[in-house]
């Protein structure tokens, strides 16, 4: 089972991809002050601590799409602004490009594993190879902002220095980097006192000459069951 999506390089040249395996990291924060603002961010919606941090969750690759909306059951679903780093032919050819982990909040207070399969992981229009632009990552900056209605608000704002790089992932994972995986980085922490339940998302993943890859996307709850 594959699906093929398609990235503008910083050239403008076209890189298709046929993705194949999902993985998703949590918990990932280069610091011990950060990760745990994470775990305090989730305590309150009432999802555990991790037992292993970094962690990580394998997820069907038809998780991995690049939809206009987003069709929720409820209204306790949000994004996490993420980075993806995505396997080409084989474990030199890597490309980063801008990620957005669209969760179920309530489903996730039950099993963050299970929650990371109700929703699907959005990837970015277009993506860098990661060997131009590694030796500068640290100077890249990762944004969200929420919609309710027709106000816009910042919900996240960082750099990649947050979080652990692909490099960590690389050696860490081996063979689990297949061609055709696309690996989420985990997030970095939400702007206190914003409302992340919101009508739609927009990320960016923005290197240091401007260049931006962009996701956006609105949300759409669906009609209740029949129970």
């Amino acid at each position: 089972m594959s699906q093929t999506l398609r990235f503008t390089l910083p050239g403008g040249a076209e890189r298709a991809i046929d993705v194949r395996y999902a993985l998703n990291a949590g918990y990932a924060g280069r610091d011990t002050p950060q990760v745990q603002h994470h775990v305090d961010e989730l305590a309150e919606l009432g999802v555990p601590a991790p037992k292993r941090i970094p962690t990580l969750y394998p997820l069907s690759a038809s998780l991995v799409s690049r939809p206009e909306i987003v069709q929720v059951a409820h209204g306790k679903t949000s994004g996490e602004a993420e980075w993806a780093l995505i396997v080409g032919d084989g474990p030199d050819d890597l490309l980063l490009t801008a990620a957005c982990d669209h969760t179920d909040r309530a489903l996730e207070v039950h099993g963050v594993a299970w929650s990371k399969q109700s929703a699907p992981d959005l990837l970015g229009d277009m993506a860098w190879p990661l060997a131009a632009i590694e030796h500068e990552l640290d100077d890249f900056t990762l944004k969200a902002w929420v919609r309710h209605g027709e106000r816009e608000q910042l919900i996240q704002d960082g750099t990649l220095a947050q979080l652990l790089p692909p490099a960590y992932w690389v050696k860490e994972l081996g063979s689990l980097l297949r061609p055709g995986t696309v690996l989420l980085s985990g997030t970095i922490p939400m702007i206190a006192g914003v409302d992340q339940f919101a009508d739609a998302w927009r990320v960016e993943l923005t290197d240091p000459r401007g260049v931006t890859s962009r996701i956006l996307y609105s949300v759409e709850q669906l009609a209740a069951a029949w129970e």
